[in-house]
């Protein structure tokens, strides 16, 4: 099976899910993330099922399955703190329903904070408002994504996901994300990855791996800061993502990237995910690789 590998994509007013499908085929890629709208806010827009239908019928032509194709729900949404926590979780159920509109069946979801409740108390919360939310019917699958232990977030270990899978009566309906920046930043030792496999899967089991966000770092290994790098520019490395990327375990697995934008000297900014993926399908660095997109992006701008 071919490399299922893509990135994350804007979703605007104007293209929506057409405009998602056309960015991700422009990069050369066969999977995609987006933000159904600003991650930071509850500002939505209405969803044009004729831009919906263009899109899937363009997925179909050019062979993206849709079952690789993610929302990522917003970070304002946080299922492990007492505050706010209706509109969290009706948050999250309109963010699921607009997933249903789209057609999309999977979607990304950051555990959340406890702020100062404490770990055990944030998990139980998380797992009252996740059982709250799913119902036996939706088709909508909610992965939670492995987190950096910044601050007060639950979901850094192993142990805390089980923990939040245990509680959860559908756990059908839960799936596990790993990010490779957040499992780094968290203390994993990327660099001997089948066994951190083998450990997930005694915790977890492999079964319930459905996505890899392939971002480098900026952080030493255990620093809990959760600051993406560019692909081969980071303390992860090339080699290491590389092989994580190519592991016989995971071959069926997306990967998505979330790596930061290039600025270029005139303070704009563009993706370097065509760039990026290329350099992982061919399996080898571009040493040049800032340069290279900047001089990419002047001529087609």
């Amino acid at each position: 099976m071919s490399l299922i590998i893509g990135s994350h994509v804007s979703f605007n007013k104007e293209k929506q899910l057409l405009g998602c499908v056309e960015k991700t085929i422009n990069y050369g890629a066969n999977a995609f993330m987006f933000y159904t709208g600003a991650p930071q806010n509850t500002n939505r827009f209405v969803i044009d099922d004729n831009l919906t239908k263009q899109a899937l019928n363009l997925m179909q032509e050019n062979n993206i399955d849709f079952n690789h194709a993610f929302v990522h729900a917003p970070y304002i949404i946080n299922l492990a703190n007492d505050k706010n926590k209706d509109f969290a979780i009706s948050f999250l159920k309109q963010e699921i329903k607009r997933c249903e509109q789209l057609g999309i069946n999977k979607i990304i979801l950051h555990p959340g904070n406890h702020v100062g409740l404490g770990l055990e108390t944030g998990i139980n919360n998380i797992i009252k408002a996740l059982n709250e939310i799913i119902n036996s019917e939706q088709k909508v699958i909610i992965y939670l994504e492995t987190m950096s232990g910044k601050g007060t977030e639950c979901g850094s270990r192993f142990e805390e996901l089980k923990q939040i899978i245990d509680g959860v009566i559908y756990k059908d309906k839960i799936m596990i994300c790993f990010d490779t920046c957040h499992l780094h930043d968290a203390g994993y030792n990327l660099k001997e990855f089948s066994l951190l496999l083998e450990e997930f899967d005694q915790i977890i089991g492999l079964n319930k791996l459905g996505c890899i966000h392939l971002n480098d770092s900026k952080n030493l290994r255990s620093a809990k800061k959760d600051r993406h790098q560019n692909i081969g520019l980071g303390y992860i490395g090339f080699q290491t993502l590389l092989a994580i990327t190519y592991h016989d375990k995971l071959i069926n697995i997306p990967k998505i990237l979330e790596t930061p934008y290039i600025t270029t000297d005139n303070k704009e900014s563009y993706p370097p995910y065509k760039f990026e993926i290329k350099m992982l399908k061919e399996k080898k660095i571009n040493d040049t690789l800032i340069n290279d997109i900047k001089e990419f992006y002047k001529k087609t701008n």
